[in-house]
C-alpha cells in the first residue's frame, strides 16, 4: 500500500521535439516523482514536500504540463525510481524526467481487447480535489478498456496563468476540431485565489470562456438513483435544464452613479443612421446603480435548435420559460424566436413523437416544477438557467449527481463535465493527510457522456455499450451494493462512519462491477 501522495509545484515544460521535459520556473503541479527511501522528492523548484494521505490503499498522483496540448502519448506522468543514497542535485533529478506513454502507468484489464476509438477526445484538466480523481478515473476506468487517442490541455490555475489562459482558448479550439471534449471542473480565480496562486490577473471563468468560442447549450440533469431519497420526493423523473449560456447578465456592463444625473441607453446604427436614444433612469437624490446587458438573434436562434434537438432526442417535453410580461421586448424576441423555429421545423416531428412545447413564465413554471413528478426539458435564459439547475440538482438528492454537457445548434461539437466545483474544502483535508469520501459520480458522467458522444458520431457501437456499461456500475454499486460516498450517505440519513466510503472504495466497487459486466 501507498499511503503518501505528492503535490509538487515544481513544473514541467514540454520540449518541443525532445523526448525530455525541462524545468520551469514558477508554479505548475506536476514533474516527476523520485521515490528515495521513505520519502518523495519532487526536482525542479519545488516549494516543498507534502506527504499527503490517500482516499484509502492507493495513491491518487496529480499531474499537469504547461504545454497546451499533448496527447494520451506523451503525457508526463510520475516515474518512480529507486536510489540507494541521498538526495541528488537538482540537475542530476532532471535526467529523470521525460515523457512516458499513459498506457505504461496503466494496469492493463486482463483478457479484455480495448476497444477502438477511431476519432481523438479533448481532454481538459482542472484543479484541486477533482484533479487528482479525473487522473484516477481515466487511469482506472477509462484507459485499462479504450484505444483512445486524448488531446490534452491542462486546465489548471497556474497552466492557465502561465500561459496567460491561452491554453483555455486552444482547448476550445480544439474542440471545434475535433468535436467532442471532456472537461475536468476548474478553479475560477476571485481575489483571494490570485493571492493564494501569486496570479498575473484575475483570469475569467474557463467555462465562460470556451462557451463564448463554442456556443451552444448547457443542459443539466440529474442522474436519478432511486435509493437516493430527493428533497423533493415528488420528482420521480428527470428534470433537464437547458441554460442559454450567452450574453444576459453574464456580459452585462454595471455601473455605480455617483450621484444625480441621468442613464440613457443609446445605439447607434452602423449604416451610420440617426441614433436611437432611450431614456433609463434619473438619479435625483443621490446615486444608484445601473446595468446594461444585450443578446443576440443569431445566439437566441442556436439555443432553439439545440432545445428542439435535444427534446426528440431524448423524446421529453420542452418548455421555455421567460419573464416576457415585465421585459416585453427583451424576453419576448426569446419567446418570438422559439415560437417560430418550433411552428417552421419541429411541430411535426414532436407531434410524431407525441411531446410538445409549451411557453410559459419563469414563476409560474418553477411553482408547476415543484409540483411535478418530472420528465420534461426546461430552456432557460442565462441567469434562470444557472439559479434553477442548482434548484434541480439539490432537489434530486446532491450536486455530485448532475451532469452537464454543452451541445451546438448543429448537435455535434459537444463538451461535457461534472457541474460541481473543484471540491476545495475536500482538498484541504486531503492535504492535510486526512481521509476523504469525495463523490466522483459526476466526473465518471463527464467522461461517459464525452465517450457516448464520440461513439454516436463514430457509429461505435461498442464505445456507446462501455459508456453505458461504465454509468451502470456507478449508479448500481449505490443501489444495489450500497456503497457510497458520505454526502450519498448523509442523504439517506446515515451519518455514522460505517455507512460511507472513501473514494477510492466506491471507485474500486465501481471497477468491479463494470469488469463484471464483460464477465471478467
Amino acid at each position: 500500500m501507498i499511503s503518501a501522495s505528492v503535490l509538487c509545484r515544481s513544473g514541467v515544460q514540454r520540449v518541443a521535439g525532445s523526448a525530455g521535459l525541462a524545468a520551469r520556473g514558477r508554479g505548475v503541479r506536476g514533474g516527476a516523482i523520485d521515490k528515495i527511501s521513505s520519502g518523495y522528492f519532487c526536482p525542479g523548484q519545488a516549494v516543498g514536500i507534502r506527504h499527503l494521505s490517500s482516499f484509502s490503499s492507493s495513491k491518487f498522483p496529480s499531474s499537469s504540463s504547461t504545454s497546451s496540448s499533448i496527447s494520451s502519448t506523451s503525457q508526463p506522468s510520475h516515474i518512480l525510481n529507486r536510489a540507494s543514497t541521498g538526495l541528488a542535485t537538482r540537475s542530476a533529478q532532471l535526467q529523470h524526467i521525460r515523457n512516458i506513454s499513459t498506457q505504461e502507468k496503466v494496469t492493463m484489464v486482463e483478457g479484455f481487447q480495448k476497444i477502438k476509438v477511431e476519432n481523438p477526445i479533448v481532454e481538459m484538466d482542472g484543479d484541486e480535489m477533482t484533479r487528482i480523481i479525473w487522473d484516477v478515473i481515466k487511469k482506472r476506468l477509462i484507459l485499462p478498456y479504450l484505444d483512445i487517442d486524448l488531446k490534452y490541455y491542462d486546465l489548471g490555475i497556474e497552466n492557465r496563468d502561465a500561459t496567460d489562459d491561452k491554453v483555455t482558448v486552444d482547448s476550445a479550439e480544439a474542440t471545434l476540431k475535433y468535436q467532442v471534449a471532456v472537461k475536468c471542473a476548474t478553479i475560477t480565480p476571485d481575489e483571494a485565489r490570485v493571492e493564494e496562486f501569486k496570479l498575473k490577473k484575475m483570469w475569467l471563468s474557463p467555462n465562460g470562456t470556451i462557451r463564448n468560442i463554442l456556443g451552444g447549450t448547457v443542459f443539466r440533469e440529474p442522474i436519478v438513483i432511486p435509493r437516493i431519497p430527493r428533497l423533493v420526493p415528488g420528482w420521480t423523473e428527470p428534470i433537464i435544464i437547458g441554460r442559454h449560456a450567452h450574453g444576459d447578465q453574464y456580459k452585462a456592463q454595471d455601473y455605480v452613479a455617483p450621484g444625480p444625473g441621468k442613464l440613457e441607453l443609446v445605439f447607434k446604427p452602423a449604416d451610420g443612421s440617426e441614433a436611437t436614444t432611450i431614456p433609463v433612469f434619473e438619479y435625483k437624490n443621490g446615486g444608484g446603480v445601473g446595468m446594461a446587458m444585450y443578446n443576440t438573434d443569431e445566439s437566441i436562434v442556436g439555443f432553439a435548435h439545440a432545445s428542439f434537438k435535444m427534446a426528440i432526442d431524448r423524446k421529453l417535453p420542452l418548455y421555455m420559460s421567460t419573464k416576457n410580461t415585465i421585459l416585453k421586448r427583451y424576453d419576448g424576441r426569446f419567446k418570438d424566436i422559439f415560437q417560430e423555429i418550433y411552428d417552421s421545423t419541429y411541430k411535426a416531428e414532436f407531434e410524431k413523437l407525441n411531446i410538445w412545447y409549451e411557453h410559459r413564465l419563469i414563476d409560474d413554471m418553477v411553482a408547476q416544477m415543484m409540483k411535478s413528478k418530472g420528465g420534461y426539458i426546461m430552456a432557460l435564459k442565462n441567469y434562470d438557467g444557472d439559479v434553477q439547475s442548482d434548484v434541480v440538482a439539490q432537489g434530486f438528492g446532491s450536486l455530485g449527481l448532475m451532469t452537464s454537457v454543452l451541445i451546438t445548434p448543429d448537435g455535434k461539437t459537444f463538451e461535457s463535465e461534472a457541474a460541481h466545483g473543484t471540491v476545495t474544502r475536500h482538498y484541504r483535508e486531503h492535504q492535510k493527510g486526512k481521509e476523504t469520501s469525495t463523490n466522483p459520480i459526476a466526473s465518471i458522467f463527464a467522461w461517459t457522456r464525452g465517450l457516448a458522444q464520440r461513439g454516436k458520431l463514430d457509429n461505435n457501437q461498442a464505445l456507446i455499450e462501455f459508456a453505458d456499461k461504465l454509468e451502470k456500475a456507478c449508479t448500481d454499486a449505490v443501489q444495489e451494493d450500497g456503497i457510497m460516498t458520505k454526502d450519498l450517505a448523509l442523504a439517506c440519513g446515515k451519518s455514522e462512519r460505517s455507512a460511507w466510503v472513501t473514494t477510492s472504495e466506491y471507485l474500486e466497487a465501481v471497477e468491479r462491477r463494470l469488469k463484471s459486466s464483460y464477465g471478467l
